[in-house]
């Protein structure tokens, strides 16, 4: 048993270095002053998003961007509730959501690229708020990489409580496993909040085919589709002025069928990488949980498990810092999450596996 926790850990600690060396291959993209150049539809799927909404188009209407370079999309999915449209200084389109599959999400982004007369599509939750510099930092990005797709930093709004903090430890390290892969070309996950690509380039990839069964994934599975395709066409922008800003949730309940939404995608990865963390990341929550009981049983000895857990500490929070340290947020409430951690992501995937979740208001199976 100790000699099968030694080779877990030393896969775990061997993937999140990698990781961590590919954060460090990564280098700020530079902001070079030019005229900007590329046109962005700026796709917003919603339903019942009434309180957040207005505060995402309050963002728009700061952009430093040209107006004729940018449109707006909003795609209601079947809200309950009505939004005022009419003063805003940009151009909105408003369309209702044609359903044909069973991802309302992916369906509500392929009826707005549809309608969409800009060059670029660029998506966003509802929930989020955006920077000034945006989409100008974006179209830099662009004009120097010649990039077809492009994936960018999102980060909470800092709030305080456990809770918060939690979720905060928990997305930098996706975000950090984001970053990394990039910086190892090994890609395999995005984040919608903060994805553009061509809109021919959507085409070229047969847009969601293949994976619209699967209601969550309109950025991981296109991002792969595309890889797949054209492994130089895709880049990631790392800038912290191009990072949108999302809102957690607020109760426990929610983030755990937010994460189980999130777990369904990672058994169809089509990256043998992000397959291979997936599963050692698995694998190492379940040693750790084990572990406990093996040590009462004296199958293992305390030792063996102190180095364990210090050792995969001590990675994690090299990871966890260099990420934190990109988004200027603190680590907070550290120790009491990374005993939590196992417990809570173990539940997730298991759940994921077999059990169903509620999203805006609607219930999904695996």
């Amino acid at each position: 048993m100790t000699l099968t926790l030694f080779i877990i850990m030393s896969l775990y600690i061997l993937l999140i270095v990698i990781l961590i060396f590919g954060f460090t291959k990564m280098k700020p993209a530079p902001y070079y002053d030019t005229t900007p150049k590329t046109s962005f539809s700026i796709v917003v799927p919603y339903r019942n998003e009434a309180k957040n909404l207005p505060q995402l188009l309050k963002t728009f209407s700061k952009l430093d961007y040209p107006r004729d370079l940018f449109e707006v999309i909003l795609v209601d999915d079947d809200s309950d509730e009505k939004i005022d449209f009419l003063h805003y200084k940009f151009s909105i389109q408003i369309a209702n959501n044609i359903r044909k599959s069973n991802s309302p999400k992916k369906d509500a982004i392929e009826t707005a690229i549809a309608l969409a007369n800009k060059e670029w599509i660029i998506t966003t939750d509802a929930d989020c708020e955006v920077q000034p510099h945006w989409l100008s930092i974006i179209d830099n990005y662009i004009q120097q990489t010649h990039v077809k797709m492009v994936a960018a930093g999102v980060a909470y709004i800092y709030k305080k409580g456990f809770l918060h903090a939690f979720q905060n430890l928990d997305f930098l390290s996706l975000q950090g496993a984001t970053i990394g892969s990039f910086g190892i070309n090994e890609p395999f996950m995005c984040n919608g909040a903060n994805f553009a690509y061509k809109k021919d380039f959507f085409y070229e990839l047969n847009g969601f085919e293949g994976n619209n069964t699967i209601a969550s994934g309109d950025d991981a599975f296109l991002l792969q589709k595309a890889i797949e395709k054209n492994k130089d066409a895709i880049g990631f922008c790392l800038n912290h002025q191009s990072t949108v800003y999302t809102k957690s949730v607020s109760n426990w309940k929610s983030l755990f069928f937010q994460r189980v939404r999130w777990a369904t995608k990672s058994t169809d990865y089509y990256s043998f990488f992000g397959k291979a963390l997936a599963i050692v990341v698995f694998l190492t929550n379940i040693a750790w949980l084990s572990s406990i009981f093996f040590i009462i049983v004296q199958i293992i000895s305390l030792h063996s498990f102190l180095v364990f857990i210090g050792a995969k500490a001590i990675v994690d929070y090299i990871l966890l810092k260099q990420t934190s340290f990109h988004y200027e947020t603190k680590l907070k409430w550290l120790i009491p999450s990374m005993v939590l951690y196992p417990i809570f992501s173990t539940t997730v995937a298991f759940y994921s596996l077999f059990g169903h979740y509620k999203w805006k208001g609607r219930t999904f199976k695996k």
